[in-house]
């Protein structure tokens, strides 16, 4: 038997995420298991759809059960992301096979950089602290150093490629662990990551899809996805600037001295010094990260800091689950009936609880565990007051969208 894991976000599902999953069935996966993020993205963003919509798109397009990546992982860096989505998979306990997509499509070379990254050898080490001490940002250090350790071949750029850095960081985690689970990788057709072109006949990226639909052109997305996916859109649609009323205001209810933010997650002294300062500039969510945005800081970097603050994510919190191996739970979202012979392998051999019931977690999980539970559902929340306040404002209050909540819904069952 072979089971196939995907780390993914969904949002949305389009054509390039069809083809890897097709792929990877063509490949010989009996299984295919995809960990997806909640209702918030690593690049600081809220989902377009919930993570129910994204679950059944994955469902009716090839997926055979699909488990929520907790809050703090889906909003972390590309290494706690990572770590906290391949902790989960290792536990699960039937994985066999990581598949994730990269611009290189060279799984030598990313294992060989992982291996670099995870047991940090002494050349490596003494030019990552030279760079460093050059006053380069972290990232750009561990590039140059990286590519120090190549002996001359010039692999920078393609290190740099955000898919490329996922890779390693699954890579990496795997190692880490002494994992059993191996990588695959696919190359990456089309646009890159960031594009937001859309270009016909062609693969295009979710963040091309998410402009198109931002400006309200549903039509030209159409053929850039499956028809089952198309059809899952026909209702109201998040973005980052709907929340631009929430986050000021909790901000401004935090906002008592310029350290006001810097126990929050990835945020510290002074990136907090600079949001409260730049605070009475706020117009909306985007314009104040891009606001805060510098050389150093990214605006998925501060998109993430600001979701953090919304979601009272803290830095102890995040530290806390980090130790105790970042995800001690298996949130199940939906399966197939194909997928639920599956699942009884799973909790034959899992060493976390999985959760088909939100109502029974405090039975199940406690200590940490509980706590990121209870960080999900909080997010969770958040999420679907913002969706609900913005189809009661665009239906004129005869909104027919059914309103959510977490301990209510169902397990998605499809055929």
């Amino acid at each position: 038997m072979n089971v196939t894991a995907v780390i993914a976000e969904y949002n949305p599902f389009h054509n390039g995420h069809l083809y890897q999953l097709r792929t990877i069935r063509e490949q010989g996966a009996d299984y295919i298991i995809i960990i997806m993020s909640g209702d918030f993205m690593q690049r600081g963003i809220p989902a377009i759809v919930s993570k129910y919509e994204r679950c059944r798109m994955a469902l009716s397009n090839g997926a055979d059960l699909v488990f929520e990546l907790p809050v703090y992982s889906a909003l972390g860096s590309a290494e706690y992301f990572a770590q906290g989505a391949v902790s989960m998979l290792d536990k699960l306990g039937i994985v066999d096979v990581l598949h994730f997509g990269s611009e290189s499509g060279d799984i030598a070379l990313l294992t060989e950089s992982a291996k670099i990254i995870a047991h940090e050898t002494t050349s490596y080490k003494a030019s990552l602290n030279n760079y460093l001490r050059q006053g380069i940002s972290f990232p750009a250090a561990r590039d140059k150093a990286l590519s120090d350790s190549f002996s001359g071949r010039n692999i920078e750029q393609i290190i740099k490629m955000p898919n490329n850095i996922l890779g390693m960081e699954y890579i990496k985690a795997l190692i880490q662990r002494n994992s059993s689970i191996k990588p695959a990788t696919l190359v990456r057709k089309g646009a890159g990551y960031s594009s937001d072109l859309l270009v016909s006949g062609s693969f295009v990226s979710a963040n091309a899809i998410r402009t198109a639909l931002s400006a309200q052109k549903d039509s030209e997305v159409r053929e850039h996805m499956p028809d089952s996916v198309y059809e899952m859109l026909g209702q109201t649609l998040l973005f980052a600037n709907d929340f631009s009323e929430i986050c000021l205001y909790k901000m401004l209810q935090l906002s008592a001295n310029k350290e006001s933010f810097a126990g929050y997650y990835d945020v510290g002294k002074q990136l907090s010094h600079t949001l409260y300062g730049n605070l009475y500039h706020y117009t909306s969510f985007d314009g104040f990260a891009l606001k805060n945005k510098t050389k150093n800081l990214t605006f998925s970097r501060i998109c993430r800091s600001l979701m953090h603050i919304l979601l009272d994510m803290t830095q102890d919190n995040a530290d806390c689950f980090k130790q105790y191996d970042y995800v001690q739970y298996a949130r199940l979202l939906g399966f197939t009936k194909h997928g639920q012979e599956l699942l009884k392998s799973i909790k034959a051999n899992t060493s976390i609880p999985v959760l088909t019931k939100p109502s029974a977690a405090r039975k199940q999980l406690s200590g940490a565990a509980l706590m990121s539970f209870q960080a999900d559902i909080y997010a969770a929340t958040i999420y679907e007051s913002v969706r609900n306040q913005k189809i009661q404002r665009l239906s004129g209050y005869s909104a027919k969208e059914s309103v959510r909540n977490e301990f209510t819904s169902e397990i998605i069952k499809l055929p």
